[in-house]
């Protein structure tokens, strides 16, 4: 590139890992003619200046949390997945409101013939921003044309909606705009489908939803005790996870969960032919700015035009680069 050329600028956009009252993860199947085609992704999307306030673009602090990136997380996920994850102002509760009044104020939102916050103060209701916890952020490797800086969230739908949760809170479609498939599992079963090829995901959503089963085992076994407890318990140990630095002095394990900055970065192949990405660089352009990923993992597997293919989260330790005249 040269020097008169202009830099390629990011998009702000944010995602969010919505844990249902049972533990288990909410994913997206994208539709064929989407970016990103037929992938099982979070609900989230770019950040709208309208709808969610501006983002700076200041090169380095747009990289980090703000209000809009927060809005933006909660106004895609009631868009995408009709899940409104907004609480009444009276008493603090989630909103419930009836199905054919969601479902309208989503294609308005999404049409954007209304405002989201607007519509919100009008039921009496704000965005639950405050319940989104900061789960690292993603940023698009510099050769890609088309960059952004998302900004991960998890967001833990209050427990003791579980008896009802069947009825008001059940993720749907946006009709085919952009998602054929919403639904809730196991992290690890999300893992294990992608694994055997059944699903596609890509690095972010691999390797988030590998950290997550470690903790979210869904729900509790009949006869295994008391159901609400284990699943507060299994929160909580999810809880301290993100916040508990990795064990090491470097930089990268110094840095808590919710500030890590992932750019996937090649390294090369292990003996199969899958190709691993380490995760410690936060990207070209966040180069001496103190900002770190991850140096204990890495994700193993084939990325291309076709998609991504057998993913999975290895420790970096375990893994051998084979030298590329012999694959």
């Amino acid at each position: 590139m040269s020097s008169s050329a202009k830099p390629v600028l990011y998009r702000p956009s944010s995602s969010v890992l919505v844990v249902s009252p049972t533990n288990q993860i909410l994913l997206l199947r994208r539709t064929n003619a989407s970016s990103y085609a037929s992938a099982h992704v979070f609900p989230g999307g770019a950040v709208d200046p309208q709808q969610d306030g501006a983002v700076t673009d200041d090169p380095c602090k747009i990289h980090f949390d703000s209000p809009a990136y927060r809005l933006a997380a909660i106004r895609e996920c009631f868009e995408e997945s009709g899940l409104l994850l907004a609480k009444n102002e009276a008493d603090g509760t989630l909103v419930w409101l009836p199905e054919a009044r969601l479902q309208e104020a989503r294609r308005r939102i999404h049409s954007q013939k209304i405002s989201f916050q607007r519509w919100l103060k009008r039921i009496g209701a704000v965005a639950d921003t405050e319940g989104l916890l900061p789960f690292t952020r993603w940023v698009s490797p510099h050769m890609v044309a088309k960059r952004f800086t998302t900004q991960m969230y998890i967001y833990f739908m209050p427990v003791e909606t579980a008896p009802a949760a069947s009825t008001p809170f059940v993720p749907t479609t946006d009709g085919g705009l952009e998602h054929t498939e919403a639904a809730f599992d196991d992290a690890q079963h999300w893992v294990q489908q992608a694994q055997r090829n059944e699903i596609t995901l890509f690095p972010p959503q691999i390797y988030l939803l590998a950290l997550v089963s470690q903790f979210l085992t869904g729900t509790p076994a009949p006869g295994s005790g008391d159901a609400l407890s284990i699943i507060e318990a299994q929160r909580n140990a999810l809880r301290e996870f993100i916040k508990t630095p990795q064990t090491g002095e470097d930089a990268c394990a110094k840095t808590l969960w919710a500030d890590k900055v992932m750019s996937p970065v090649y390294m090369g192949k292990i003996a199969d032919g899958r190709a691993v990405y380490r995760l410690d660089s936060p990207g070209q352009d966040l180069r001496g700015q103190n900002r770190y990923g991850d140096k204990e993992r890495v994700v193993v597997g084939i990325l291309g035009k076709e998609g991504a293919k057998s993913l999975e989260v290895r420790k970096r330790s375990e893994v051998k680069i084979v030298p590329r005249e012999k694959l």
